[in-house]
């Protein structure tokens, strides 16, 4: 299916891209995310009247994430779990719970941002990780997992 892009897209292409997608990809989340438009004529005249709004919201939300991303960049979160002796946990560290300790901490993210290559933390100590606020803006924490030991 062929689509217009209304905002950068990660392995995608940006704002005015015209691509071809998974017909599935398209109807089920682009379109009704607001984050593409079918490649008709009709939406494709649509899109030219809009494209200076689309551009200049694009902007804003780029500059947003950049200053919000400067605040963020090196914070370090306390995240404890309970642990064994050898320092394995008995559960994990999702990013639910560092959602939680960084909203804890004055932030506002979401748990889609994290990124967690190698998925859950299940090992006591510090743990870089990367939280993309925005296509183009990244930003490293550091999670530091402590063990509470059980008697």
């Amino acid at each position: 299916m062929q689509i217009i892009l209304l905002e950068k897209l990660a392995n995608l292409g940006s704002l005015g891209d015209i691509v071809k997608v998974k017909d599935g990809y398209a109807r089920n989340f682009l379109i009704p995310q607001g984050k593409a438009k079918r490649a008709t004529a009709a939406n494709m005249a649509e899109f030219e009247k809009s494209r200076a709004m689309l551009e200049q919201a694009q902007a804003d939300a780029l500059a947003a994430a950049q200053a919000k991303g400067a605040k963020l960049d090196g914070l370090m979160v306390q995240v404890t779990q309970k642990a064994g002796v050898d320092g394995r946990l008995f559960g994990s560290v999702t990013g639910h719970d560092i959602v939680a300790a960084v909203r804890s901490q004055g932030f506002e993210i979401e748990r889609s941002m994290i990124r967690l290559p190698q998925g859950p933390l299940k090992q006591v100590g510090d743990h870089p990780l990367a939280i993309a606020l925005h296509s183009d803006v990244v930003v490293h924490i550091t999670v530091s997992v402590l063990g509470e030991q059980t008697l």
